[in-house]
């Protein structure tokens, strides 16, 4: 097995290189062209070049993007703008929707005036995290989640359908993953609601649940190789052979896999965890009707979805993206129906007890 180095700048370059020019899909007549602009707060290529060049040349809207790199600065921006914002969309993680909210940040998304809020596959658009308050607030377009990853040339697909694979003696030392993130995938495994959500109201309830998962790591924990901090880290473990599987994000993972790595990954029958890119509008936007314009002709085709998730990595909402995906592509970048009905997303109304609990039990697990 051939170790890799990985050189993320050609990645990249690679994955743009690979994006073919979208074919004109029937999503806009020139008699709508409006004119004037929409100004969008997002990240890099999450607006497909030569999507914006037609969608542009179509409407006479011009796009204005605005590159963001941390939900934290794109709320202080928005927030400093309060009630006169210069922006129309921006997009916003669906399990940071409440900070938005209640700073009156977000207008509640209109589906009606998307005719094709229905490509989005509901898996997305109607889990319990969209609705907050009666009113949707998003319209997702991307999705990273947890996942089991593996080395095909050790693990097969039948052991990475199951989260138990990674705390077996047969693979002892050769397992790597995030304490606070895998707490909340062991609680999950064993039947809670690793959100917390469901024990607001029963603070001694959620306590109990996460000294179980606590005290089912510090069981497992002479299996496991290392507790690793970020994506770099866990894909410099499987090169190096350290490891044969870990519980990671999906990104660092599919570009092992673009950089031809024997890396695959799964979402175990158990569950996991995972959160939603949104496009969001804007309270007081200045240009609501050319952002509702502009929502509706991203989420025309599976075309568009596909182009966003090869220059991104991430995986596609949109319901037919695979269809225009290489195999090599559909991989790294997009599950099956069947594993991705066994993903829950983060969800923060319980954030605070959550973290109060989770924080010290991974610091007890790692002194155990």
């Amino acid at each position: 097995m051939k170790k890799l180095i990985l050189n993320r700048r050609a990645f990249l370059g690679t994955a743009a290189a690979t994006g073919a020019t979208l074919a004109s899909p029937a999503y806009l007549r020139r008699s709508y062209a409006a004119g004037g602009e929409v100004n969008i707060w997002t990240y890099a290529n999450f607006v497909p070049d030569e999507f914006k060049e037609q969608f542009e040349s179509e409407t006479g809207i011009k796009v204005n993007v605005r590159l963001v790199d941390d939900q934290g600065k794109q709320f202080n921006l928005l927030a400093a703008e309060a009630d006169n914002p210069t922006v129309d969309i921006m997009t916003v993680a669906g399990h940071r929707f409440l900070q938005f909210i209640d700073s009156d940040l977000l207008a509640p998304m209109d589906p009606t005036r998307l005719s094709n809020w229905g490509n989005i596959n509901p898996v997305y658009s109607e889990s319990d995290w969209s609705t907050i308050n009666g009113n949707k607030w998003g319209a997702p377009i991307l999705s990273g989640m947890e996942v089991f990853a593996y080395n095909t040339e050790v693990i097969s697909p039948e052991e990475a359908t199951t989260w138990d694979t990674l705390f077996s003696d047969k693979y002892a030392g050769q397992s790597a993953y995030v304490l606070q993130d895998m707490l909340s995938i062991v609680m999950l495994m064993k039947g809670y609601d690793g959100n917390m959500v469901a024990y607001l109201d029963d603070p001694e309830k959620a306590a109990a649940i996460v000294a179980e998962a606590r005290d089912f790591l510090i069981e497992k924990k002479p299996l496991v190789r290392k507790y690793y901090d970020g994506g770099a880290e866990v894909q410099q473990m499987f090169i190096n052979q350290d490891i044969v599987m870990a519980c990671a994000w999906n990104g660092p993972i599919a570009s092992l896999m673009s950089d031809g790595f024997p890396v695959a990954m799964s979402i175990p029958k158990q569950g996991s965890y995972g959160f939603v890119y949104t496009y969001n509008i804007a309270n007081n936007a200045p240009n609501e009707d050319n952002a509702y314009t502009f929502l509706n002709a991203i989420l025309a085709s599976g075309e568009i979805g596909a182009s966003m998730s090869r220059a991104s990595g991430f995986i596609s909402t949109y319901k037919d993206a695979s269809q225009h995906l290489t195999d090599a592509e559909k991989a790294s970048t997009s599950f099956p129906e069947e594993e991705l009905a066994n993903m829950r997303f983060f969800r923060a109304e319980a954030n605070k007890m959550k973290y109060e609990l989770v924080d010290p039990a991974v610091e007890e697990i790692k002194a155990a």
